[in-house]
């Protein structure tokens, strides 16, 4: 069966038939519960006795915040699915709850938030479901957003299914580019249907730390096929990225000109001028650079 993602977007998909089945699925709750203990792992959480004010990213039906629950902690669940925030409120999830598509940005306060988690969700935005979607801009408001309501230092911890190596790196350039510190974290890589992948992000530059934990079975242990994912994925890349990454913007190319005259031909050129003995505007960072119009 195909990945829930390429059959209807979020909203449609998991629709009030869904999210039931999804809900009182015995099997879907224990590897959402595992998952989600994973991504508290992973999160690094101070153990000060002190309940943090979490973040659940595509929190559905609220099984994944039971956890966070059991664990002491406040949390705020964000969701495009109706249906599954309003089983939910049936099962009287004890987050703040919100109606709201991820790919639009959080809107929340800067550095309000002291962490956050994501079970399943994060590759949705790379589908465009309308004509107005662009996986792109729709990764960078997603990823900016997190990047200024997190506390600094906080991270985040985002288990996703990526279709193929350019999926994945789409995603995580994105996080890079917001400003986050980190890399992919891969659970049981040699099992096809165990295998779990965690993006692990530091809001801030790399440090100690932001350093990566090592991925469960990296050792070479093994892990039984039996153990599927929570939603009858698949496999996913078999590229796999275990490493820690810096904010890195690529710099922008020199514009040339049609002509291919750009601004080393005009350095050469006014150095040819000079050496003729004609007087030339000095160089500067100005040099070479496109006018602006001016209506």
């Amino acid at each position: 069966m195909p990945r829930p993602e390429v059959q209807a977007p979020p909203e449609i998909f998991y629709n009030e038939s869904e999210a039931r089945k999804y809900t009182t699925s015995s099997r879907i709750i224990e590897i959402q519960s595992r998952i989600t203990e994973r991504a508290l792992e992973l999160l690094a959480l101070p153990n000060d006795g002190v309940p943090k004010l979490l973040l659940d990213i595509g929190c559905g039906s609220g099984l994944s915040g039971e956890t966070l629950t059991e664990q002491g902690h406040h949390w705020i669940g964000y969701d495009i699915s109706k249906s599954m925030l309003d089983v939910a409120q049936e099962r009287e999830a004890e987050g703040d709850l919100l109606l709201a598509d991820m790919g639009q940005g959080l809107g929340l306060r800067p550095g309000v938030i002291d962490g956050a988690i994501s079970i399943s969700a994060v590759q949705w935005l790379c589908n465009a479901d309308k004509s107005c979607h662009n996986p792109r801009l729709r990764l960078k408001a997603f990823f900016g957003s997190l990047y200024r309501c997190l506390a600094r230092g906080a991270r985040a911890v985002l288990q996703f299914y990526a279709d193929n190596v350019k999926q994945s790196e789409m995603i995580v350039t994105a996080a890079m580019r917001a400003g986050f510190a980190g890399g992919v974290v891969v659970d049981w890589p040699h099992s096809s249907k165990a295998k779990k992948s965690y993006l692990v992000l530091t809001c801030g530059p790399a440090s100690l730390n932001s350093s990566l934990p090592k991925g469960k079975g990296q050792d070479g242990a093994m892990c039984s096929d039996d153990d599927e994912s929570d939603d009858g994925s698949g496999d996913e890349d078999e590229a796999q990225t275990v490493g820690i990454y810096e904010r890195n913007r690529p710099k922008k190319r020199q514009k040339t000109k049609k002509n291919g005259k750009g601004k080393s031909w005009l350095l050469n050129k006014k150095e040819q001028m000079r050496r003729r003995g004609r007087e030339v505007p000095a160089d500067t960072k100005y040099t070479g650079r496109k006018r602006k119009s001016y209506f």
